[in-house]
């Protein structure tokens, strides 16, 4: 079988590799410039894949079998488009890894929460035992996990919806949906279309199967697809199968039983949805047959991923925390729900259409400065400098220092952009690494 990659990207680069592996013979195409590329390139040719870089030719398309779409290449990229019209399957790269193992599968998407109950759940499976790897969105490509790994794995896969678009045999034994709100609509075109490639991740499980949802969500509980799944929710109310909040206590529920898990004081992540992630990850955990003793000491001593809520340091009694990945208001929302000391909030990158006034109440509560950089800067101060402390900032070392004239005793600089990356930076792990170097600078 002939197989056409398209990007070169960690999925892409992957991809190719695994498909070599197999068999296949291998063909990658990349837009950009080799000069980015140039160990993937050299890798790659020692292995036998033809690449092409600066361009996405048709001519890999002649005798081609099947294309595997790296995430955020456009639906209507002119390759793809040409793929489609000669009839040519074109399937994500999570589709391809699937395909070519028999492990366990545990599906994570959601448009925020995703990176940070992937990392929960393969830290509770791990520390119970089980053999267990942490892939797809989260950084390593569930192909090269595939790769790496055998059949006695279990993959938590975090799965964007670009990742999700394009599946047509994925179907992991647990399945989650944490929560839905507008995202990545430059890509799906539509709030129904978005909405469409999360449900996906369930469209093909069965009965002995579980899919796990967020009672909370108005988004998903109102655009509810079929799905012969069983379905476990998680919520801060009551629910009749799976796990939730009675006060300041979390509870398993079955049909028949309930059990105390833990207090939500005892949790190693700070804020209210982590306590949300802290359910979903468990009840995935408890179907897994981790036990209730294991998943509750993981709960404890799990400490969070990088870039998400990440502490950096204490310097003069100021804490440094940071948030890179928080690139949308509604993850910045959680970030500012997180902290009851009075905040220095540094904010900025780019955006569209932004809605600020989602955040007005925690600013008003709880932020003395706002430290504003990028593209978005004018907009962000122009929206809360009329009740908060407003800066502009041309570079991230000097909304580092501007913070740090701000700050007091006791208080926290919170980076947590509530913006993409890319108009300063490549992506928000870059971003998030130059931050905790200036502050570690200090």
């Amino acid at each position: 079988m002939n197989i056409t990659v398209i990007g070169c990207g960690k999925s892409g680069f992957a991809a190719a590799k695994l498909a070599v592996d197999r068999g296949y013979k291998v063909h990658l195409t990349e837009s950009r410039d080799i000069d980015k590329y140039q160990n993937e390139y050299e890798e790659l040719k020692s292995i036998g894949v033809a690449c092409e870089f600066g361009i996405n030719s048709y001519k890999y398309l002649d005798n081609c079998d099947m294309v595997i779409c790296s995430p955020g290449i456009a639906r209507d990229n002119k390759f793809i488009r040409e793929s489609e019209k000669r009839n040519i399957p074109v399937i994500s790269e999570i589709e391809f890894a699937f395909r070519h193992t028999n492990g366990k599968v545990v599906s994570v998407t959601g448009t925020n929460g995703k990176t940070t109950t992937t990392a929960l759940i393969n830290y509770i499976l791990r520390s119970a035992g089980n053999k267990s790897v942490a892939c797809g969105n989260i950084g390593y490509a569930f192909s090269e996990a595939v790769l790496n790994n055998d059949d006695d794995t279990i993959y938590v896969v975090e799965a964007s919806s670009y990742q999700l678009d394009r599946i047509s045999t994925f179907k992991p034994d647990v399945a989650l949906i944490l929560n839905i709100s507008p995202d990545h609509l430059e890509y799906h075109k539509s709030m129904e279309n978005y909405i469409c490639a999360k449900w996906k991740t369930s469209s093909l499980q069965n009965e002995n199967n579980l899919l796990i949802l967020n009672a909370d969500d108005k988004t998903i509980l109102e655009n509810s697809f079929k799905t012969s799944a069983k379905i476990g929710y998680f919520s801060s109310n009551p629910v009749g199968w799976g796990i939730y909040t009675k006060g300041n206590e979390i509870f398993f529920k079955t049909a028949d039983k309930e059990e105390l898990l833990m207090v939500t004081e005892q949790l190693g992540l700070p804020g209210i949805h982590n306590i949300y992630n802290s359910m979903a990850a468990a009840l995935a955990a408890r179907f897994l047959e981790v036990t209730n003793e294991d998943i509750r000491d993981s709960l404890i001593s799990f400490r969070g991923v990088e870039h998400r809520l990440e502490y950096v340091r204490t310097l003069a009694e100021v804490d440094f925390v940071n948030d890179s990945k928080a690139t949308n208001i509604n993850a910045t929302w959680f970030a500012l729900s997180s902290y009851k000391k009075p905040l220095i909030w540094i904010a900025g990158g780019r955006a569209k259409g932004n809605d600020y006034s989602e955040l007005d109440l925690f600013v008003k509560n709880n932020v003395k400065a706002i430290i504003c950089i990028g593209e978005e800067s004018e907009n962000i101060f122009n929206h809360f400098c009329s009740n908060v402390r407003c800066i502009k900032a041309s570079t991230l070392h000097e909304a580092v220092i501007n913070s740090i004239e701000c700050a007091e005793r006791g208080d926290l600089v919170l980076f947590s952009p509530a913006c993409k990356s890319f108009d300063m930076f490549m992506n928000f792990e870059q971003r998030g690494d130059e931050f905790k170097s200036i502050v570690m600078d200090l």
